[in-house]
């Protein structure tokens, strides 16, 4: 009986020792949703070295790892393409996860200074939501545009044309 709770104790303190807050409650990777107007556009996703990490087409849910190595996070862009419209990039950012900083309570000085780091465990989504959703715009096409001008402005011949609203 002794043993096993001696047993059951050392679990508990090696856990404590060597876990790290961030990697346990943010995670190193993330599930992105990759979605298009209209669909079934092409999607290319490289990480910061250039090096592709996913190809394929609109919709699509992609896993992607936060770091990119001991105490880097990764970034991402984003390529929409689509015969007849515009190409769209979009970049994918990661920022320092909170919970790193329970390592101070927690995880200690391994979790701090190797687990999280190494895992890239210390790092969250920054600027971008996990549901990614772009319309794409038609090659060429140009967006529409209003001007507002004062009717003091206004030549007599147009004032002419004009039609009261109120």
């Amino acid at each position: 009986m002794k043993k096993a709770s001696m047993m059951c104790g050392l679990a508990i303190v090696a856990a404590l020792t060597f876990s790290s807050c961030a990697t346990i409650f943010g995670g190193t990777r993330h599930t992105f949703t990759v979605n298009s107007y209209p669909g079934d556009a092409k999607l290319v996703i490289t990480n910061k070295k250039g090096r592709e990490v996913f190809n394929g087409n609109t919709p699509a849910n992609v896993r992607l790892k936060s770091g990119a190595g001991y105490f880097s996070p990764e970034e991402y862009t984003v390529k929409f393409t689509k015969p007849g419209f515009e190409e769209l990039t979009v970049p994918i950012h990661f920022k320092l996860n909170g919970w790193y900083f329970g390592n101070i309570l927690i995880g200690g000085a391994i979790g701090m200074l190797i687990v999280d780091p190494l895992t890239g465990g210390m790092w969250k989504v920054g600027n971008a939501d996990k549901q990614i959703y772009k319309t794409l715009k038609p090659q060429g096409a140009t967006a529409p545009s209003l001007t507002i001008i004062d009717v003091k402005h206004v030549d007599e011949g147009m004032k002419e044309q004009l039609v009261k609203i109120n």
